[in-house]
């Protein structure tokens, strides 16, 4: 019988995709002892968003997240990474992005996941080198999208640069869940072959609803592994759930080395943390054709709308999503992943808003057009690019880092003796921002149950006299 393993995400894309990444280091402890009994291959705990959100919202060191997290599981760790930008938008040299891979290292990590949100693998070099030499294992993925140029054809050529590349793992990532089971049927086996003994995986989430199917494809297609979330925090433009798609396997013959008991304490955990914090649960999304023409994650839609509204414009959104694929299309069809997601709907909000298109383009998108982040997909339209009139000496045809001075001597020189992991800091962000890290952190809890999270937090609130909860399952009404 043949196994099929998981990848949990819950400490990572769920609350992303959920709670606007807001679950802090202090949610996650409690539950840690239970989700490294539940049989996972591996847990990711650190992708770019949380890395910039630690920093940036939560005043928390994500060093110290990473090396916390290693500590208290056994359970190999997960970091990713967005190639030659890390954790950010920016693009770093190569010697900073070699000793973010050694620290990660020394941090525990295990598992090193790097992407590039172009599909141009020659960013992804360096990390790949650094991680191997530091001694992790490498997996390399390639996002996934719908345009005319993203073809299988084109999934099986960077599958291919990738086993030259020498990766350990290689993974389809589908940030907007627009994988259906028809386009698995053709991609995955042609996948699969291209990739010859290295295992590959399926990370997809689930905003058009399909992605349980999706990963039921998969499975009868060869990958070996699923990224899923607990059932709380998945669904929606999360993930989909491990405790579905674990039935789903078991269904179809295949085995799996989940501990049913624990992964119950786990949605327990979580679903009481919902409540507490008063974040949303994830729900099954509806299918909605629209999707596949705009492809802006969910996540992206909300933040968007929100802007709008702050500026009185919110009646022009329905405007401005039927542009973004139009822009995707002058762009050369970028991926609508961080950053090109916001490069393209940026784009088409100034293309509505100024009533003109192209009138304005930001500085991002004329270093995009011109190679400066990676070779793109396809040829942008000459309706853009007269409109940018890019010179010769403009144009960037190397690997991106090659163009990128080496950082590290200047570093050095400025902080003095500082730790690699406050020097990377540094690199990344102005001292402003990391003056909060510099507070000391609070004291993290290791050890509770669900039902014990409830009855402390009915304990402490006076305001009520009943809450009535639907907690693991049933109804229950506790007096206050």
């Amino acid at each position: 019988m043949k196994q099929f393993d998981f990848v949990d995400v819950t400490l990572r894309d769920a609350h992303q995709c959920l709670w606007s990444t807001r679950m802090t280091t202090a949610m996650m402890t409690p539950i840690l002892e239970e989700i490294d009994r539940v049989g996972y291959a591996v847990i990711n705990i650190l992708g770019g968003a949380v890395f910039d959100v630690c920093v940036r919202y939560l005043h928390e060191d994500p060093y110290a997240r990473v090396k916390l997290l290693c500590s208290r599981f056994s359970t190999p760790c997960d970091a990713l990474t967005r190639g030659q930008s890390l954790y950010t938008f920016e693009l770093f040299p190569d010697d900073i992005v070699a000793l973010n891979a050694q620290v990660l290292a020394k941090l525990g990590i295990k598992v090193f996941t790097v992407y590039d949100a172009l599909n141009d693998n020659r960013n992804l070099e360096s990390s790949i080198k650094a991680g191997r030499e530091a001694g992790m294992q490498i997996n390399g993925w390639m996002t996934y999208t719908l345009s005319p140029v993203h073809t299988d054809d084109y999934y099986v050529e960077r599958a291919k640069e990738l086993v030259k590349l020498g990766v350990d793992f290689m993974c389809i990532k589908d940030p907007t869940g627009l994988l259906t089971p028809e386009r698995g049927r053709t991609l995955f086996p042609a996948v699969v072959k291209a990739a010859g003994t290295i295992p590959v995986q399926l990370h997809s989430h689930c905003q058009s609803g399909l992605a349980p199917k999706v990963y039921e494809v998969a499975m009868q297609s060869g990958f070996t592994h699923g990224y899923t979330a607990s059932e709380p925090l998945a669904n929606g433009a999360s993930l989909p759930a491990t405790e579905e798609i674990s039935e789903r396997a078991q269904r179809l013959g295949f085995k799996t080395s989940l501990d049913k008991e624990a992964l119950k304490e786990v949605a327990d955990y979580f679903r009481w943390l919902c409540v507490r914090e008063g974040k949303p649960c994830g729900e099954v999304a509806r299918y909605d054709p629209a999707l596949y023409e705009h492809q802006i994650p969910g996540g992206m839609i909300s933040n968007l709308r929100y802007q709008l509204e702050t500026m009185k414009l919110s009646h022009r959104l329905p405007e401005i999503l039927e542009e973004v694929p139009r822009v995707r299309r002058d762009l050369g069809y970028p991926i609508v992943v961080s950053p090109f997601a916001q490069y393209v709907v940026t784009q088409a909000t100034l293309n509505v808003v100024q009533g003109e298109r192209y009138k304005t383009v930001p500085d991002e998108i004329r270093k995009y057009a011109a190679g400066y982040y990676g070779r793109l997909a396809a040829q942008p339209s000459d309706e853009f690019l007269n409109k940018l009139d890019l010179k010769p000496g403009e144009i960037v045809t190397e690997r991106p880092g090659e163009h990128i001075e080496p950082w590290i001597p200047r570093l050095r020189k400025e902080l003095g003796p500082v730790s690699d992991e406050d020097l990377l800091l540094a690199a990344f962000y102005d001292k402003a921002l990391l003056e909060p890290l510099k507070k000391p952190g609070p004291e993290y809890r290791f050890r509770t149950t669900p039902l014990h999270e409830l009855v402390a937090w009915l304990g402490a609130r006076r305001d009520i006299e009943y809450a009535q909860i639907r907690f693991a399952g049933t109804e229950m009404t506790f007096s206050v």
